[in-house]
């Protein structure tokens, strides 16, 4: 039995570990799609911004965000799992692992959220303005709502989205809708990019510097995301946990390629065309939307729920764009509204989810970060200033924030 037990525990451990890093490697995804889709002289910001906010996150989780998320005033997990050798005292035939293994899986979930915010901001905020909020989203906003989901606390003391039915599997809502509520305040906070809306109320199409770039990264997350998905399972070690593993993988593999295929015929439908990067958001809408429940459709349900997201996402930016909220590369389209899709479709095969249950928890995500963080960037706007001036955003970020030039060859270095 001992034997049994040890060699469990030591199954789910390394499982969770091996997916763990395969959610840090979306962060590798994230900056890839992200340099891809914005223009040529922003490139090393935003790729100084992807590095940095991941080296935040993980700081900042492991100073106080998993304590907020998971340990309330008790920071044992601190000494044991983190500093100590990772003992745990969970006996049975349970799914079991290392504390130090389960801080690592959340931790690439935080980076995940705050990655959606960089893109959405892209081209013409400040550096530094932008690293700042980094520390509070990490630290306090995000762990704070994942304390009241994941976490099983009580919003306030006032209810428990557990008790009256809300569910999500791996995050559409904790993360993904987190991330893009952040992401719209800023967007709210900072305006649209100069050019991007003529006062007649024509829209600039703005191209991306390096569309191989971003098809890389997404297809670096759609690999990511098995990690993603398949480590919520949170175990692998008993023939139950490894079928539902399988499931996993099998439906967010299915669901990527329903978000593709349908966006891809939409912007065929609605541009004439055959849109790369609209087949680009729809393979992240699908990933998005099947995020909240991967476990319990049969492919085909999968398949269809991913296209749903593909379409929704091409409506969405189009539908943003109109409203002049400028995000460079879709991710409050991708990450906002399919992730509140997804959360909408949890009741359609999980009976333990109801549709008022998952309204309340959506709702009380976007309520909560949005709030947060519009407060977050106002303050950073009053004392540092969240843009940069008409003319560095004109010449480019890259040199006014970094002094570097990811395509000096190319850009052509300026004095």
């Amino acid at each position: 039995m001992e034997i049994t037990f040890e060699l469990g525990y030591a199954l789910d451990t390394f499982y969770f570990l091996i997916c763990g890093a395969l959610v840090m490697w979306m962060a590798a995804g994230f900056a890839m799609l992200e340099a891809g889709l914005v223009r040529a002289k922003n490139t090393t910001e935003i790729l100084t911004k992807n590095i940095s906010l991941f080296a935040i996150a993980c700081t900042m989780y492991m100073v106080c965000g998993y304590g907020i998320m998971y340990g309330g005033d008790d920071f044992s997990w601190f000494l044991s799992g983190i500093m100590g050798d990772g003992a745990t005292d969970v006996e049975g035939d349970a799914a079991t692992y290392a504390p130090s293994a389960d801080f690592f899986f959340q931790v690439v979930f935080v980076a995940t959220a705050m990655s959606i915010v960089s893109g959405a901001v892209a081209e013409r905020m400040k550096l530094w303005a932008f690293l700042t909020f980094s520390v509070v989203m990490t630290g306090f906003i995000y762990p704070m709502e994942g304390a009241w989901t994941w976490g099983g606390e009580s919003v306030f003391g006032l209810y428990s989205l557990g008790d009256n039915g809300f569910s999500d599997f791996a995050g559409s809502g904790i993360v993904h809708m987190a991330g893009a509520a952040a992401a719209l305040a800023g967007v709210l906070i900072l305006g649209p990019r100069k050019g991007k809306y003529t006062a007649d109320g024509k829209i600039h199409a703005i191209p991306g510097a390096n569309l191989p770039l971003a098809t890389l990264g997404t297809f670096i997350l759609w690999m990511g995301w098995f990690g993603f998905n398949g480590g919520s399972v949170l175990a692998t070690a008993t023939v139950e946990s490894a079928n539902s593993v399988a499931v996993v993988f099998m439906n967010t593999n299915a669901a990527a390629a329903g978000g593709t295929i349908a966006a891809l015929l939409l912007a065929r439908v609605m541009f004439g065309k055959a849109d790369l990067t609209m087949a680009l958001n729809g393979a992240l809408a699908g990933l998005v939307a099947i995020t909240a429940e991967p476990s319990t459709p049969t492919p085909l349900l999968a398949t269809v729920f991913g296209a749903i997201g593909g379409l929704l996402v091409v409506f969405s930016i189009v539908t943003l764009d109109k409203m002049k909220i400028d995000d460079p590369v879709g991710a409050i389209s991708v990450h906002g509204v399919v992730g509140l899709l997804g959360l909408l479709l949890v009741p359609l095969t999980n009976d333990g989810a109801s549709v008022g249950g998952q309204l309340l928890g959506a709702l009380t995500i976007f309520i909560w970060v949005f709030v947060t963080s519009l407060i977050a960037w106002l303050i950073i706007k009053a004392v540092m200033g969240v843009r940069v001036s008409a003319e560095e955003e004109f010449d480019g970020v890259d040199v006014s924030e970094c002094g570097l030039e990811a395509y000096p060859d190319f850009v052509g270095s300026r004095k």
